[in-house]
């Protein structure tokens, strides 16, 4: 332990990696642009830098804390210096504030008002840049880019896709993918982790706010949607309730009064998942073929093994996600005349992912040549969406989701955090409900934020070998090692979002570590409070099983190989 001198007093220090994280251990909120404790240091936006006893200034986000180092924060040097930077930041950026989609939560906007920009000195000089809205997922407007190097440390570091890097030198330096590519033609994968962590409007989420709009106002439209379980837990606190709480019976009640016809929850979507994967994963096991099994949930996570390791692409689970196998079941149970009254029923999921809206699009998501899934909204989205619509979300009454596809086991809720898809196919293939083998399963390594997590489970005499891997940067590590023979193992869980879908490219920023933790607690306390624990014991599934889904379960729950092929 040392002792630093900050501004005059004493602070303790421990293991801190930074001056900056022992500042703000101090309660003092030094700005900053580019530092994200998940990410690289890279000491770009300088805002920042303090100076020492000895006159002496330095990014604080760079220099190790030493004991006895006196430091200052806020001297008048160091305030004239973060002003001049945000006034040259500014000179070079799009200035359209009003219309930006990320006023109001825009950093650089938000610390231009802090240190009392009021007036740019300098001209902007920057050539004006197309805006490239090529991706389904993603808009690009390097107008907007202030080179803080942001989304390209998580592209490439944390992401390990590599599809945006730093082109050009000086005043002509830009953020873009090679050779001028627009991102659709690069190896993205749509995860939308770039824009998670754009300080500004450079990066933001594709929408479809308006044409919902459009289409809850149709009287001959019948819109539907799903809820997926991440979104519950990430849209309170935009309307200053408590951090990771449940608001699924509140947003029942404002999509009800914004429109929508129908609301299910895709927590029933992953109790099909569950029941078809694990059947999935004792059907290799028994051949011995094609394993490890990986799920084949999250889309982002399977565009890239299929990019990078073609090898493995049938390894992948042939299910469909929750959305799209859910997608597909409520398109069929919609083709009676008696349930959609003779309106055309347009199908919206509301997701925390923005890869989800690409994978809408991928042939083999589709049932009989025809897409499943209209529309993706992301929570972000909905948010907006809420705010426009001027309803008082926190003061609303919560309301149950419509039936029949309205109920959801805690399995299938806690599909959202990493290590949930394991931990759902593992009660699955327990057999009844001892309570101490339900907690030998929530303790035996799936929970917890750890990138990798391994875990053995006895099945009928046999072990079992399983790897919880979130982030694509810690995939493509585990991939290497089992392609070179390292380790071994028969199923292979990957979200490509690190913590999982709760930490998804469409969910709410800014998002610190008790709000993750926060989001993370909220899908178990969910899972506490569901009465049905297993996927295969929720009756409604059953019912569905035993009804409509009756000889169509490969045609409507797996992805669709033929048309992928043919596409």
């Amino acid at each position: 332990m040392g002792v630093m001198t900050i501004d005059g007093r004493k602070v303790e220090f421990t293991d801190e990696p930074n001056i900056l994280t022992v500042i703000r251990k101090a309660d003092i909120d030094i700005p900053t642009l580019c530092y994200h404790s998940e990410l690289s240091v890279y000491g770009a936006c300088r805002l920042c830098t303090v100076e020492n006893d000895k006159g002496k200034t330095f990014a604080s986000c760079s220099e190790p804390p030493r004991d006895g180092m006196v430091i200052y924060t806020n001297t008048p040097r160091l305030m004239k210096y973060r002003k001049l930077i945000l006034e040259l930041l500014l000179a070079a950026h799009c200035r359209d504030c009003t219309t930006c989609i990320k006023s109001g939560e825009c950093q650089l906007q938000s610390l231009a008002h802090r240190m009392g920009v009021m007036d740019v000195r300098f001209e902007n000089t920057k050539e004006l840049q197309p805006i490239d809205d090529s991706s389904p997922a993603i808009v690009r407007d390097p107008n907007k880019c202030i080179l803080c190097g942001d989304c390209v440390r998580m592209c490439d570091n944390v992401q390990a896709v590599n599809a945006i890097d730093f082109a050009y030198r000086g005043t002509k330096a830009l953020v873009t993918p090679a050779f001028d590519k627009k991102i659709a033609e690069t190896d993205c994968v749509n995860c939308g982790q770039c824009r998670v962590v754009c300080p500004t409007g450079a990066i933001s989420i594709k929408t479809n706010m308006d044409v919902i709009w459009d289409l809850l106002a149709d009287k001959d439209t019948k819109v539907i949607a799903q809820i997926a379980p991440a979104v519950r837990v990430a849209v309170g606190d935009q309307f200053g309730l408590p951090r990771g709480e449940n608001v699924m019976g509140k947003l029942v009640n404002v999509l009800h009064r914004m429109g929508f016809d129908e609301v299910f929850d895709t927590s029933y979507g992953a109790d099909l998942t569950v029941i078809e994967e694990s059947e999935e994963l004792l059907n290799r096991l028994e051949s011995g073929e094609k394993l490890p099994l990986f799920t084949s949930c999250c889309p982002a996570w399977v565009r890239y093994c299929e990019n990078r390791y073609p090898e493995f692409a049938e390894n992948l689970s042939t299910c469909r996600s929750p959305q799209q196998m859910f997608g597909a079941v409520v398109r069929e149970y919609y083709k009676d005349p008696e349930k959609n009254l003779g309106k055309r029923v347009v199908s919206v999921s509301i997701m925390p992912c923005t890869a989800k809206k690409d994978e809408i699009l991928r042939p083999e998501s589709s049932t009989n040549g025809k897409q499943d899934i209209d529309y993706v909204l992301t929570t972000t989205e909905l948010v907006s969406m809420i705010r426009k619509s001027g309803i008082r979300f926190e003061n609303l009454e919560i309301e149950a989701s419509d039936m029949p596809f309205g109920i959801g086991s805690g399995a299938g809720v806690i599909f959202g955090v990493t290590g949930g898809v394991t931990e759902a196919v593992l009660r699955r293939l327990r057999k009844g409900h001892n309570r101490v083998d339900m907690d030998n399963i929530k303790f035996s390594g799936v929970r917890g934020e750890k990138g990798l997590k391994e875990v053995e489970f006895d099945y009928n005499g046999r072990t079992i070998r399983a790897a919880i891997v979130s982030g694509l940067g810690n995939a493509d590590a585990l991939l290497k090692r089992i392609k070179a023979g390292e380790v071994h193992y028969d199923f292979v869980e990957v979200m490509a979002c690190y913590r999982g879908c709760v930490m998804g490219g469409g969910q709410p920023v800014p998002a610190g570590p008790r709000t993750k933790s926060a989001r993370m607690k909220g899908l178990y306390d969910s899972d506490v409070n569901t009465q049905i624990k297993k996927s295969n014991e929720n009756p409604l599934v059953q019912t569905l099983y035993d009804g409509l889904l009756k000889g169509k379960e490969h045609k409507l729950l797996h992805r669709n190989f033929e048309a992928a092929k043919n596409e």
